[in-house]
């Protein structure tokens, strides 16, 4: 299996999904945005692509010209049929790109809260039982999407709803990050501490880092998570 992903800053990498891919043998490259040499592959010569999370906004072209060529990638790689997981601003992007809205969340949410599955995420039997006992997750964004024509919303949270979606059996976006270890929970308070402000969904530094015993569970549905979406 040849994994691409997509980097959109230094502090947000794969986390535990690079430990999982190798441990399942799979190929894995990668595209770093904020690096000015940045290359993409071939569409073809990809099977699956991963687009990872980051402080800026989809609609950020002017600031980041560099948008505008990976929207064009994801289109791509959904026409040619590969699987595509997209975390966080990943996820917003495969949402813009499959025609659904992307906006301001009612509430900025960082920290850790737990997502409860909806109804409709019964469809995939596999994912509610995954998240049946409302299990609590790792967020840290500002923006989200609305759920794309034809695909599933699958999870809300008591902050924001649409949470996570599905769409066939190749496409699927996380708003939060079951990827997290130590070190990138680390990067992101270090890099995102501007962002810490007062208010109802965001958790002090103390807090977080306290709760740091979630990250194993976090890791654990990470890995159903793959396991389920590339053997579909």
């Amino acid at each position: 299996m040849n994994v691409h992903y997509l980097q959109h800053v230094s502090f947000e990498g794969l986390g535990y999904i690079e430990t999982w891919l190798k441990e399942s043998e799979c190929t894995v490259s990668s595209t770093h945005f904020y690096e000015t040499d940045y290359d993409l592959p071939a569409v073809e010569a990809i099977d699956c692509l991963i687009i990872m999370g980051g402080p800026m906004g989809i609609h950020d072209d002017d600031q980041y010209p560099w948008l505008l060529e990976e929207k064009q990638f994801i289109t791509d790689c959904i026409q040619s049929g590969k699987k595509v997981l997209g975390i966080c601003l990943g996820a917003q992007l495969l949402a813009d790109n499959l025609g659904a809205k992307v906006y301001g969340a009612p509430h900025r949410e960082i920290g850790w809260f737990p997502v409860k599955p909806t109804e409709e995420s019964k469809q995939l039997a596999w994912f509610y039982d995954l998240f049946k006992d409302q299990r609590t997750v790792f967020h840290w964004h500002g923006d989200q999407f609305e759920i794309p024509e034809g695909g599933l919303d699958l999870l809300s949270s008591a902050a924001n709803n649409n949470q996570a979606f599905s769409y066939g059996d190749n496409l699927i976006g996380l708003q939060f990050h079951l990827e997290v270890t130590r070190d990138t929970l680390n990067d992101m308070l270090e890099n995102g501490a501007s962002e810490l402000t007062d208010a109802p969904y965001i958790q002090k530094v103390a807090e977080i880092t306290a709760r740091e015993a979630n990250i194993a569970r976090c890791n654990a549905m990470m890995a159903s998570i793959l396991g389920a979406w590339l053997s579909r």
